[in-house]
């Protein structure tokens, strides 16, 4: 799956002059972290809360009404735009994006194309949403969990064993914990005991809740 599938398009943005006490109003009304700034379809950088929350009070102190309305008309976004926005085409692969949000604690990240303009945009949140569709898990069924030795062909042989049994894979990934592979399959089926008896009559490790119950109560 790629981003520009998934990226947001309509979704908010200011300009430079963008009055920070608007952007702080817009950030507290969407619930958002970060906004982008755009000088027509130009990306000229991003402001976050904080940096909207830190500007703010710095002109409080010491200031009469007046004094302090007149600061507030003019103090605009481009007084505290960050520059250093980190960008991804649309073609980046979306685990890679996830990753890269991860490593630099990123809420989101600017989809560009190759003309640098704006053209989407993807957050945390959108990912999660990947997650959940990729694990299948709004399509019902049922979820087994099996611990699989790393070596050639396991997920063709976990794959086929079911398809045997005539039922239906929704979806397939692979996690590690603690160096051991776990393979996490949803079939469509209420009752997955069957496919489960069948893995261990062939050797497979099926895991469930309890199988980890004293790693989370210890």
């Amino acid at each position: 799956m790629y981003v520009g599938l998934k990226m947001l398009r309509d979704f908010v943005t200011v300009t430079p002059d963008t009055l920070v006490k608007e952007a702080d109003k817009i950030l507290e009304d969407n619930q958002l972290w970060m906004l982008l700034v755009k000088d027509g379809d130009e990306l000229v950088g991003y402001v976050t809360k904080e940096d909207v929350r830190a500007a703010m009070p710095s002109i409080l102190t010491s200031l009469d009404k007046h004094e302090l309305n007149y600061l507030m008309s003019k103090l605009t976004v481009k007084n505290v735009v960050k520059k250093n926005i980190t960008t991804i085409p649309p073609e980046t692969e979306i685990e890679a994006a996830a990753d890269l949000m991860y490593e630099m604690n990123l809420s989101g990240l600017a989809v560009v194309n190759s003309e640098k303009k704006l053209i989407g945009y993807i957050n945390r949140n959108k990912m999660l949403e990947v997650l959940v569709e990729e694990m299948g898990h709004g399509l019902g069924g049922s979820r087994i969990v099996i611990e699989a030795e790393e070596r050639t062909g396991v997920l063709y042989e976990v794959a086929g064993i079911i398809s045997n049994m005539k039922y239906s894979i929704i979806s397939m990934s692979v996690f590690f914990h603690r160096n051991r592979r776990m393979i996490v399959v949803r079939v469509d089926t209420e009752d997955s005991t069957p496919i489960s008896d069948s893995l261990r009559e062939r050797g497979y490790t099926v895991a469930g809740p309890d199988d980890f119950k004293d790693e989370w109560e210890s």
